[in-house]
């Protein structure tokens, strides 16, 4: 038994196409590339502004290196006690990762040496017993040598800190 293979009559061409589905499809199709080119043009201009995310994020600048300047020589100051005259004596280093920062400092050692013995010479022993009065202590130079710094038309913040290398109290 054979299966029979359907003929097919070829296609009358002078037969007119139907309109209505044409023109429907025509439509459809126009809509679609439209909506795909204001969809592309929506996320290029996104992320043209910045405002998309993205899934790399951009590495920040690397810092440039700690730059260190010690204060030679070591400051000594007394200070009362309730009971005796106290020494102390304490090496203290400036932080900055600005070279001209650094040369600023240099220039003008005198006035931060001068500030910074004023500020240690006016202590109390028992607050400096404790780490919190170190601390304190060193944020409050570091206030003062941003102040001699500021005066001298340099940017404060670029001195980022100060570190106490010695510190005894006798």
């Amino acid at each position: 038994m054979a299966a029979e293979i359907p003929v097919l009559a070829p296609a009358d061409p002078n037969a007119a196409p139907a309109k209505g589905k044409s023109r429907r499809m025509l439509i459809i199709i126009v809509a679609a590339v439209a909506l795909l080119l204001l969809a592309g043009g929506v996320v290029l201009l996104l992320h043209a502004s910045g405002s998309g995310k993205s899934a790399v994020a951009p590495k920040p600048a690397p810092a440039a290196p700690a730059l260190y300047l010690a204060l030679d020589p070591p400051f000594v100051v007394n200070f009362d006690s309730e009971q005796a005259v106290r020494f102390l004596q304490i090496t203290v280093q400036l932080m900055s990762r600005d070279p001209d920062t650094i040369e600023l400092l240099k220039a003008n050692d005198p006035m931060v040496r001068n500030d910074l013995l004023l500020l240690f010479g006016n202590q109390k022993y028992a607050v400096l017993s404790t780490r919190a009065g170190k601390e304190a202590l060193r944020n409050q130079a570091l206030d003062s040598v941003r102040q001699v710094i500021s005066g001298a038309g340099g940017h404060p913040e670029r001195v980022e800190a100060v570190y106490f290398t010695s510190f005894v109290m006798q």
